[in-house]
This record gives C-alpha cells, structure tokens and sequence, in this order.
C-alpha cells in the first residue's frame, strides 16, 4: 500500500485495527512509534547496485489500556512525518513486535482492518544463481551458500 491509499482509508474511518497474517489484531491500545523513511543500498548478487526506499510505520503495544490512536491522529503524524522527510508515494512498510523478533509487513486493506501480509525474500539476480527457473519459487533464495551466484 502507498502513502495516498492509507492516507484516503484513514479519512473513512472511525478507528484504526491492524490484523496480523494469522488473522488476530493487534491490541486496541498500540502506539504508532516510529513514521519514517527507509533507504536501502545494497549490491544483489549478480553485483547489481540497488537502492530500495520505504515509508515505516512501527506499532509498539504497552500497557497503556485508557489511550487509543484514532484515525485522525494518525494522518497528524504522517503529514508531520511528511513535511519533514519529503515523502513521496512510497509503499509501506510496517514492523511490530512478534513473540520472538520483530516482524517486517507489507500493509493492505480489506475495508476495515489493515492487513499485516507476510513479506518473502527473493532472487534480485536470477540469471546469474545457475538454478533451473521451475525449482526457484517466491520463497526460496537462490543466494543460498551453494548456489554458486555469491
């Protein structure tokens, strides 16, 4: 989802739900921590030089239980974020807190909740890992330390 699409859900709703991939929402009482921009350069490995730029949104949960972000609130602090970092329309990326680490998501809507979907790795540079196209798939890594392309 990109800045504008999260910007016009916002201005149409009553309150703000995030779901994770499991199908759970994030507790009512999470905090917008972080609205920020994210550069990425890095070489791929083929040795192309790439530069990926992100919006990123963190959601924090505390035991803060009397205080909900509302709609409004939260297109406050991208227009804030904005006028500061010089947003373009960039998709957005949004970490939360898992059990374990924090988890990395891309962001969707279904006209109530915000969905949190699974990001995948993937092969920048297919052409030059060596493996048979039918045995790559969106999940699996041709960068693996014997696949002779790194």
């Amino acid at each position: 989802m990109k800045l504008s699409e999260i910007k016009n859900h916002l201005s149409k709703l009553d309150k703000i739900a995030f779901q994770l991939p499991n199908g759970e929402l994030v507790p009512s009482h999470f905090h917008v921590t972080e609205v920020g921009k994210i550069t990425k350069d890095f070489i791929d490995c083929g040795g192309v030089v790439r530069s990926e730029t992100v919006i990123n949104f963190q959601l924090w949960e505390a035991n803060d239980y009397d205080h909900r972000l509302h709609p409004e609130k939260l297109v406050h602090i991208i227009e804030l974020s904005d006028r500061i970092f010089k947003f373009d329309d960039l998709e957005i990326e949004v970490e939360y807190q898992g059990k374990e680490t924090i988890g990395k998501y891309n962001l969707d809507f279904n006209g109530t909740n915000f969905l949190l979907t699974n990001k995948a790795t993937a092969c920048l540079a297919i052409d030059a890992c060596g493996i048979p196209e039918e045995k790559v798939t969106e999940e699996s890594s041709c960068c693996s330390p014997s696949s002779g392309c790194c």
